[in-house]
């Protein structure tokens, strides 16, 4: 015999030769010469099939290795082997596929019928017994590397196929899975702290030891979840392999012959139960990514959890000067800020290219301030709205009082990592980061205002929330879209602001028909998952009142937000007005003294006030805040002042244009 076995092709190939009797024609065709060109290669050897085949399997050609190995594996019979290798040659050489083509008339087709393979390998291999039920139901048509087509027709005239990316793999290519991404581009990879790296090590060597299992990594932050798998999978000589689709027939051999760890990426609504889809034909463990909410299962293994957390200070501080280099700024970021660390590296790209925009020759912390501040990459705006006017101490103008009690948030939100470290056990146990604010008071008493002021000071987005987009009619839905809302926010070191929170979070009602349970439910995981938060949540209300009474344990601080005062009101006249107003001390007293308004309608009334001084091209004048304090005025159902209304001369032009 010949030092290397033939294809198994090839003795396929003089198999379908023998059993349909193209031997020793006087002018053979260009397919049946090329059948008995193959046939008489392989009879040289005088061997019968059967003892080629098991050489072949035993020793097989270089070309062949990946598909016995595979084989071997799935525990496939000969018969299924040569079935497999011919389906796949027919994708490889188109010489091949003419031959079938030829061989099967007046059917035609370029791939082999379940009639022509009947005929050939029942003779040759099976001992004349019918190979259908194999090919049917055998574990190569179970695990996928074999499909058949065309079910309307009879089973004689169905066609047997390899899919497309399992031949690639069994021909030694890299091939893609449709709905399967596999491992990372550069420009994704995330820098993972050295307790990640070792939490992983001891993952690896579980999932090593016992094959039949499935880790689900939990986190808001998919970029690190994706770099994690990708570590455990290096850990365990493989690359990970995302899953994004339901279908996965034919997936598991395909797995198996590019080394492959299975991750898939799910989207689980709190309450909600997946079980991971069979993948037959694998060996090996499984992995998942998800959130905090809803359960992974599957019907033959166990599943172990394990929820990423944001690492510590000094970790932090690791990975900003990994993606930044060292500076004060990386320190500064890093106590103040508890971003996870894909949002670290995400921001640091972010970084380079803002210190691009500014000239600088390396990210400056006005530029990792920019874009935090962007909010880029957080993926929140299909429930939130963006917030990103940022508030300055001089346009936040409030009472001492209230002043202090922001301060005391400010400080709190900027502590809130290390605040319960070297406290009593009563204080450390299930200490949370995260801080819960709510701000009532009347309308347009600065409440909205005070949460970008906080957004401002801490450099983090604020997003307001978008309740007609988070609410939904449908069961389940609204809790489904807050999961992913506070999931992503939680990892991105965003600030959540909830305007007029109370229809979101009211109060529990007596339980009349299903809406009423369905109601409760929502406030019932509302409260939980709050409580549970890591981030910044701000909510306002215009009546505290409103809420349910668990809610108020929940929260850090409740701060009321009252009617601006004469000296408070004073202030916001100017402050809204400009330094640089022609309006005298005597007349902006007044105004403060005589009107009790929010700052809100104070801002309405100025920028009316402007329209009408830049209508006549000349500045603003007490009579043109005087009409447009009018126009707020009736908004409320209240009247002028006469001390006031004498100077508006122009109020009844002016009104006219409203």
């Amino acid at each position: 015999m010949a030092d290397e076995s033939p294809r198994i092709r090839q003795i396929a190939l003089a198999a379908l030769a023998s059993t349909c009797g193209f031997r020793g024609d006087a002018k053979p065709a260009l397919v049946e010469k090329y059948l008995q060109d193959n046939l008489q290669k392989i009879e040289t050897n005088g061997d019968s099939f059967e003892l080629l085949l098991k050489n072949a399997l035993l020793r097989p050609a270089a070309g062949d290795a990946s598909l016995v190995w595979l084989g071997d594996r799935l525990g496939l019979t000969p018969v299924e082997i040569v079935t497999a290798a011919l389906a796949a040659a027919v994708e490889d050489d188109p010489l091949i596929g003419r031959v079938i083509a030829h061989v099967q008339a007046p059917m035609g087709g370029s791939r082999p019928t379940f009639g022509l393979l009947e005929r050939t390998l029942s003779a040759v291999w099976n001992n004349g017994r019918s190979v259908l039920p194999l090919l049917l139901d055998g574990r190569a048509a179970t695990s996928g590397l074999l499909i058949s087509a065309n079910e309307t027709m009879p089973l004689p005239e169905r066609t047997i196929a390899v899919p497309a990316p399992l031949c690639l793999a069994l021909f030694g290519n890299d091939s893609c899975w449709p709905g399967v991404v596999i491992g990372l581009d550069e420009s994704e990879t995330v820098p993972l702290p050295l307790s990640r790296m070792a939490e992983i090590k001891r993952h690896a060597t579980a999932l090593k030891s016992i094959v039949v299992q499935t880790l689900v990594i939990r986190t808001g932050e998919h970029a690190e979840a994706r770099q994690v798998a990708c570590e455990i999978a290096r850990a365990l000589n493989r690359r990970a392999a995302f899953i994004e689709t339901e279908k996965t027939a034919g997936m598991g051999p395909w797995l198996l012959l590019r080394k492959l760890l299975p991750v898939f990426c799910l989207d689980l609504a709190p309450g909600e139960r997946r079980y991971l889809p069979l993948t037959q034909g694998y060996q090996g463990p499984f992995m998942a990514i998800c959130g905090a909410d809803g359960a992974v299962d599957t019907k033959n293994n166990a599943v172990t959890n394990w929820m990423l957390t944001v690492p510590s200070q000094a970790e932090r501080t690791d990975l900003w000067e990994t993606v930044l280099g060292k500076s004060p700024s990386t320190v500064k970021w890093a106590v103040e800020h508890r971003h996870g660390a894909g949002r670290i590296a995400h921001l640091g790209r972010l970084a380079r290219y803002e210190a691009v925009l500014n000239g600088h020759d390396k990210p400056e912390h006005v530029d990792v301030a920019n874009a935090a501040w962007s909010g880029a990459g957080v993926g929140l705006e299909s429930l939130a709205e963006p917030m990103r006017g940022r508030i300055s101490d001089e346009a936040f103008v409030i009472s001492p009082e209230l002043r202090m009690h922001m301060e005391a948030l400010l400080n709190r939100c900027r502590l809130r990592d290390d605040l319960a470290a070297g406290l009593g056990a009563s204080a450390t146990t299930r200490y949370r980061a995260g801080v819960k604010a709510l701000f009532t008071g009347e309308s347009g008493t600065g409440k909205t205002l005070a949460a970008g002021w906080i957004a401002t000071q801490l450099a983090s987005p604020l997003y307001r929330v978008d309740l007609s987009l988070v609410t939904s009619k449908y069961i389940g839905e609204t809790e489904k879209n807050l999961s992913h809302l506070l999931a992503r926010a939680e990892q991105a070191e965003v600030i959540l602001l909830f305007d007029e929170a109370d229809s979101l979070f009211g109060k529990r009602t007596d339980v009349n028909d299903a809406n009423d349970r369905f109601a409760n439910a929502q406030t019932n995981y509302l409260l939980q998952r709050i409580e549970n938060y890591d981030g910044v949540i701000l909510l306002t209300s215009n009546n505290q009142s409103r809420f349910d009474a668990a809610f108020a344990r929940r929260l850090d601080f409740v701060i009321e937000f009252p009617m601006p005062g004469p000296s408070e009101r004073r202030a916001l006249w100017l402050s809204h007005l400009g330094k640089g107003t022609r309006l005298d001390p005597r007349e902006l007293n007044q105004l403060a003294a005589l009107v009790a308004v929010s700052g809100g309608h104070i801002r309405n009334a100025v920028l009316a006030a402007a329209v009408y001084a830049r209508a006549a091209s000349r500045e603003i004048t007490l009579a043109d805040i005087v009409d447009g304090l009018a126009v707020e005025l009736r908004k409320l159902g209240r009247q002028m002042p006469l001390e006031l209304h004498r100077l508006g001369t122009s109020a009844g032009q002016n009104s006219s244009t409203q």
